[in-house]
């Protein structure tokens, strides 16, 4: 019987194909962008940061500037396409003008929109002198009139003729870094109180646990009512933004502690950390080095649905006149326009601040639900 003999070549080894490692946050990212509502929520939420964080240069004017002959001035909105005396078509941004009518019920002055005057508006206007970050100086504003003295109000103007949108651009600065912040608080509080109360157990974690319920079972409007009312009354704006902060962060860490023990619970009798303690690390390293970076993509969800509740209590306390005061401008202390129902019904652009506040509630709640999904270490 013949036999066939086999010659391997070694002058052309064979590539072997070694798979693909990807890393935890890759397989996050990668399952993230299957949830479709989250990604667009993620731009949304996006958008919201860009403006608070340019808002010097997005906002047409001062925040703070008023004019009382544009009181309860409506909306004039942003066009661009007008029809010309000829029947052409000109295109270019512009706004209608005002005109003035006396309401023959209530006998006073009302606003109309006067569609014969058009008011032409630029891009990258010139504007008066101004610190963008606090210490970039420009003279640009993203979107002004052409002539200054001229009216200019997309979203109407306030009791004072005040610019709304201005406000609003500003106060979104002001709500969203609260929200920020407060969370960032409460994760470092959250991590290192839950993480030492799981990791050694005992009395801390004992007493962690009921300091914790007790907060927990407090009703959370009292509780922020009669905290904000303890603040000075002399104290600063500055003062009372970083009171506001902290107040919410030592009421929203506790529920991160609890899924920061539970995890801390189950991981301490885990092999890594055995052999983390046989090999004489201290139990700071391997809380900060081998055990919280194996659940923060769980951290990481939790944080962003925390965001809007930090939002909301901000904008709650500001509302309620317990919060941030004037000259401060948020969207809770915008809003308190809105709690007349007579003004309302004549100004109903005031609630703009609400429709902001309800848009990136939705857009941090579905971005937080995505990322939990994606978390999931179950998940597909």
């Amino acid at each position: 019987m013949a036999t066939e003999t086999m010659h391997l070549d070694v002058t052309h080894p064979v590539a072997i194909k070694r798979p693909a490692r990807e890393s935890q946050f890759g397989l996050m990212w990668r399952r993230f962008k299957r949830h479709k509502l989250a990604v667009v929520s993620l731009w949304i939420a996006a958008l919201f940061y860009a403006v608070a964080l340019f808002a010097e240069f997005l906002a047409p004017v001062d925040p703070s500037a008023y004019s009382a002959r544009y009181t309860y001035a409506p909306p004039q909105g942003l066009h661009f396409v007008a029809v010309n005396e000829d029947g052409g078509w000109e295109f270019g941004p512009y706004v209608y003008g005002y005109k003035t009518e006396i309401d023959p019920v209530a006998l006073r002055r009302t606003f109309v929109i006067d569609e014969e005057v058009r008011l032409p508006v630029r891009f990258f206007a010139e504007s008066k002198p101004y610190n963008l970050f606090g210490f970039i100086p420009l003279t640009t504003k993203f979107i002004g009139v052409e002539n200054p003295r001229d009216p200019f109000y997309i979203l109407g103007a306030d009791r004072l003729g005040r610019d709304m949108l201005s406000r609003l651009i500003h106060g979104t600065r002001i709500s969203l870094s609260i929200g920020l912040a407060g969370v960032t608080l409460s994760l470092f509080f959250g991590i290192v109180i839950g993480g030492f109360a799981g990791y050694y157990g005992g009395w801390f974690d004992s007493a962690t646990m009921r300091v914790v319920e007790f907060i927990r079972s407090m009703p959370t409007i009292p509780l922020w009512l009669g905290l904000a009312a303890a603040m000075p009354k002399d104290w600063s704006a500055l003062q009372t933004y970083f009171a506001i902060t902290l107040i919410l962060s030592l009421i929203g860490w506790t529920e991160l502690a609890r899924v920061v023990r539970g995890r801390f619970l189950s991981l301490r009798t885990e092999d890594f950390v055995t052999a983390a303690q046989l090999d004489g690390a201290s139990d700071w390293r391997i809380i900060t080095r081998h055990m919280v970076p194996s659940f923060m993509s769980h951290i990481i969800a939790a944080a962003t649905l925390a965001i809007p509740g930090m939002i909301l209590a901000e904008t709650a306390l500001s509302f309620l006149g317990l919060g941030l005061q004037a000259p401060i401008v948020s969207w809770g202390t915008l809003l308190q326009d809105a709690q007349n129902i007579r003004t309302l019904a004549s100004a109903p652009w005031l609630l703009a601040p609400g429709v902001c506040v309800v848009v990136i509630i939705l857009a941090m709640n579905f971005f937080g639900d995505g990322l939990r999904d994606a978390a999931d270490p179950h998940g597909r």
